[in-house]
Formats: structure tokens, sequence, C-alpha cells
């Protein structure tokens, strides 16, 4: 009351023209400042828009990703401005605005402490869709768990595994991802064949299959490059194995790795090129004959009286 009874005792016209002089100012800046927050946003959006036809991004995820980035940095920047103005013209009617502003700090920091999971789940998704690190539509492992990304809000992440469960991950809880079909994706391949054989004679038979499945009219469409042979990678047991890397458009690795292991097993048995499968043999000392000769002596010990 006090504040309504010294204005209305200081109340002249006077302070009525410098006061709407001012009030009519601010609102004009802030008006100003309005048009030149949303030209930016508009420049920012087409950049971004444009950034993501470059990295071969769906023009509907791009847009619909760019445009929830620009809505909320465009309501965030209209909060600020018009409580920064509205606070600076509630001044100019003799208010004091010093209690006003503490009692704010101090709610928000209270809210902050009660909401601080919401409010990093938010912050975290907000840099999840600004950076375009996952989209609707990848396969992805979130902390361990891997699967179809079926949702990207700005507090949860939706993946489906491929038994159909749900995962739901909150935005701020994510400590790994990995993106498996972020550009391009790739299945690697390892492939045991005996000791007998001729690695090179492999190597050639395995990228005769790949520039078959090149030329092929469904799965040609899917593979980005020729098949890739790194070579004899390791020693095994009972293998020798080669390793290599077939290169796909995006989620296309699994249906054309499986279609190649599918065609070189059946070029492997084409060319009499053995996969053996993990085996033993068991030593008894040198006092023992080995287990094979063993049963090829009883066998043949059984024979003899026949004949």
């Amino acid at each position: 009351m006090n504040i309504i009874q010294d204005f209305l005792i200081n109340f002249t016209w006077d302070t009525i023209v410098k006061t709407g002089l001012r009030i009519s100012m601010l609102l004009v800046l802030a008006w100003i400042a309005m048009n030149l927050i949303q030209k930016f946003l508009q420049r920012l959006e087409k950049h971004l828009i444009k950034k993501s036809e470059d990295e071969g991004e769906p023009p509907s995820e791009s847009e619909k990703r760019v445009e929830t980035i620009v809505r909320l940095i465009k309501q965030a920047c209209l909060i600020a401005l018009w409580l920064t103005f509205g606070l600076v013209i509630i001044r100019e009617f003799g208010i004091d605005i010093g209690p006003i502003i503490a009692s704010a700090g101090v709610a928000g920091l209270a809210i902050g402490f009660g909401a601080q999971n919401l409010v990093r789940d938010i912050i975290s998704g907000f840099f999840i869709i600004l950076e375009n690190q996952i989209r609707v539509g990848d396969v992805a492992i979130l902390n361990g768990t891997g699967g179809l990304v079926e949702k990207i809000n700005f507090r949860t992440t939706v993946l489906r595994d491929l038994g159909g469960v749900v995962h739901i991950f909150p935005n701020g809880t994510i400590t790994t991802l990995s993106n498996l079909t972020n550009g391009w994706s790739a299945y690697v391949f390892e492939i045991g064949v005996a000791y007998k054989e001729n690695t090179d004679h492999v190597i050639d038979v395995m990228k005769a299959v790949g520039k078959t499945m090149r030329e092929d009219e469904k799965f040609g469409k899917s593979m980005l490059e020729d098949l890739d042979v790194f070579g004899v990678d390791k020693f095994d047991d009972s293998s020798i194995v080669i390793k290599g890397r077939i290169k796909t458009k995006p989620i296309k690795q699994w249906e054309v790795g499986r279609e190649f292991l599918r065609r070189v097993k059946y070029a492997f048995d084409e060319n009499n090129i053995e996969i053996p499968f993990p085996h033993q043999s068991i030593y008894f000392g040198e006092k023992s004959k080995p287990f094979d000769l063993q049963l090829l002596e009883k066998l043949q010990n059984q024979e003899k009286p026949n004949n």
C-alpha cells in the first residue's frame, strides 16, 4: 500500500510522459530483439537442415529434429527476453524489483534441487538431438543394451531390442552410446578354414562371391564398396581365420552379411574348401598308441578271421 500511496503522491503529468516514453522505448527494443532472435533462428534452422541433408539424413527426420531444437531455443529466448523487460518495466513504476529477483532465485534454487535429475535429463536430451548422435530408426547400444531407436525425447530415449522388449533410458543416465547405423554400416566376418587349404585361393573365392553380390540386383544396391578381405587374422585351434568387411548402407549390414555367408558356404563346397569343426587329439604318452590307431588295429583284427 505504501508503494501505491507514494506513487499517487508523486503522480504528475511530467511523470506520466517520461514513464510512458521509457516504457514505449523498452517495448520497441523488446520488439526489435524478438525479431532479431526470430531471424537468427530461421537462419539457424536452414543451416541445420542443410547440414543434415549433406550428411544424408532423410528430410523428414532432419526437419523434425531441427524443428524441435529451434522451438526449444525460441521458447527459452522469448521467456528470458520478456522476463527481463517485464522486470525493467515494473521498475519504471517505482517498484523495487530486488526482493522479486531474490525470491525468484531462492525458488529457482529449491526447484533445481528438487528436479535436478529432470533438468539433467532434459539438457542431455537436448544435446543428443542437437549433435545428432542418434536418430529414430538407428540401431544403437545404450549402456550395453542394443536395439532399434523408436523415440528420442528431451527426457528419455526408447529402444526396442530383437526380442521386442522396450527399454527406456533417461537421457541423463546414458553413459555410453554406440550408433551402429550412422552414415554407413559394416558387416565384419571371420571365417575359419582348414590348415591344409591354400589361403590365397580361399581369399580369391571369397572375393568372387563378393563380386557376384555387387552385381546382384537386390544386394548390390545395399553394398557401398567391393568386398574388403583383410587376410589371415589368426591361427585358431582347428582353423585358420580369415577376416574381412562388407561396407553397406545403414542397417543393411546384417541382411547382406547373412547372404554373403550363405553363398560362401556353397562356394566352399564347390571348390572343396573345408570348413573345420572344433576337435582335439588325445595323447596318452609315448608308450600308448594314438587312439585312432588303436581303433584301426582292432578293426583289422576283427576282419582277419572272416577272411
